[in-house]
């Protein structure tokens, strides 16, 4: 099943990570996947399951992956659930060309907090806008009353679409205000689920609240009317050995915690030693050849961070050494001389990289990327923000995926001595050559001339 919306902010990730919970408590195998980039809304999904969770995206993933990932979790698993991005036909590509190219059925989660007949009127149009869906039905989130629910239903064209009402869940014994959720966001999505200690209590919350619906009431009987055959997925390509022999160190704490786990899985393949390690807690790096500081949050935590100041020695020692870093984002801010904040508080930062971070309350850039070394595309995305005042040589720029890299466009890729550092996410499936020459395989760090990919 695809959970989707609207629009973002309905509750679609509540509802997914409360379906898994709910059909994970009862003994049955769940896998879940995310549609589209997303670090944080995995992480719930996956402490709903059990299982790690993969991104599905026809641009980013590729097709061939998402039915790869798909036939091998059908293999073992019960139930998949997939969760939608943004709205049904947000982006290209959209959640709604994955459940078309795939087969999947769509189930509709409405934030219905302050509507009735209307609710019918959106389920209706979600359904007939593009021909050909395959349609489960509608779920109402937020609703206030058993009064309200019933509101909802009889405004519905198809009562057989009827899924059921989610009511507003009580958040620590307190009653949830209408647009009050049991998954707490802030500026970048989702708070991290390792962040709070309720977390499972949060989770079985939801899956009590839609135990109570028809959704959650059905059998597995009654699941198989959505039933998807996935067909074996043609011979993948083989991922030559290129880190073999060399150790990869990965950030991996509160600080540092947008990891897909298909980049894991990716490293191993290229014969990488995959070590983990804490900026935050770790007087020193473990023993490695080269280092990957993923993105995340590192301006919640700079005072531990700039504390740290034996993991700052240890980091300066690697690159003192020559030996590769790639950070991405979150990784790159750490790098830097110091952060702002956007209340203006200034911290310094590990200074390994020149520039400075501001921070500020309006996004500054987001969607899908793509970068070009040598004819060697990784693609991915962006979203972050800040910016970044850098005296360092822009190595390369990404671009959009129906654009070619242009001056002064796309996200730089900074260079400075052995960093390779950039605002971009990279999906290293995508191109698992071009992430062996960023961790230097090869002995070298990425391209031989700037030129050649679109750099400064």
């Amino acid at each position: 099943m695809l959970v989707t919306a609207a629009a973002s902010g309905q509750g679609k990730t509540t509802v997914t990570a409360a379906l898994a919970r709910l059909h994970a408590r009862q003994g049955r195998r769940v896998r879940v996947f995310k549609c589209g980039p997303d670090f944080l809304d995995p992480q719930w999904h996956q402490l709903a399951s059990g299982v790690p969770v993969h991104q599905l995206d026809l641009w980013m993933t590729g097709e061939a992956d998402a039915r790869a990932r798909l036939h091998a979790a059908a293999r073992e698993a019960d139930l998949i659930i997939v969760e939608g991005v943004m709205g049904l036909f947000d982006g290209v590509p959209s959640a709604a060309d994955l459940a078309e190219r795939l087969g999947l059925p769509v189930l509709a989660v409405v934030d219905a907090s302050a509507m009735a007949g209307t609710f019918g009127a959106l389920a209706l149009g979600l359904q007939q806008y593009r021909p050909g869906l395959r349609w489960a039905g509608v779920l109402a989130n937020r609703v206030a009353s058993e009064r309200h629910a019933q509101l909802l239903r009889e405004g519905l064209r198809t009562p057989a679409h009827w899924l059921g009402a989610l009511m507003r869940v009580a958040v620590d014994g307190e009653a949830a205000g209408p647009k009050a959720g049991l998954l707490p966001e802030r500026h970048l999505g989702l708070v991290n689920a390792q962040e709070l200690a309720d977390r499972v209590e949060r989770l079985d919350a939801a899956a009590d609240a839609l135990a109570a619906t028809p959704l959650g009431r059905m059998t597995a009987q009654d699941w198989q009317r959505w039933a998807v055959d996935f067909a074996p997925p043609d011979e993948a390509e083989e991922t030559p050995p290129l880190l073999a022999g060399r150790t990869v160190a990965v950030a991996r704490d509160a600080a540092f915690c947008f990891i897909y786990e298909a980049n894991i899985d990716c490293l191993r393949r290229l014969g990488a030693q995959v070590v983990f390690f804490s900026p935050l807690q770790d007087a020193a790096l473990p023993p490695c050849d080269a280092l990957w500081l993923p993105g995340g949050y590192p301006e919640l935590h700079m005072a531990r961070l700039a504390a740290n100041q034996a993991m700052r020695a240890s980091l300066a020692a690697h690159v003192a050494q020559a030996k590769p870093v790639w950070a991405e984002c979150g990784g790159m801010m750490a790098l830097c001389e110091a952060i702002t904040l956007a209340d203006g508080t200034r911290h310094p930062a590990w200074g390994l990289l020149p520039g400075e971070v501001r921070m500020q309350r309006r996004l500054a850039a987001l969607g899908p990327q793509q970068l070009d070394l040598d004819g060697q595309v990784l693609r991915g995305h962006t979203f972050h923000y800040s910016t970044l005042d850098s005296g360092a040589a822009v190595w390369a720029r990404t671009a959009r995926p129906d654009a070619a890299p242009a001056p002064g466009t796309g996200e730089a890729v900074y260079r400075h001595g052995s960093i390779r550092a950039s605002y971009f996410h990279a999906w290293f499936a995508s191109s698992p050559a071009a992430v062996a020459r960023l961790l230097g395989a090869g002995g070298a760090t990425g391209v031989t001339t700037e030129a050649t990919i679109g750099g400064a």
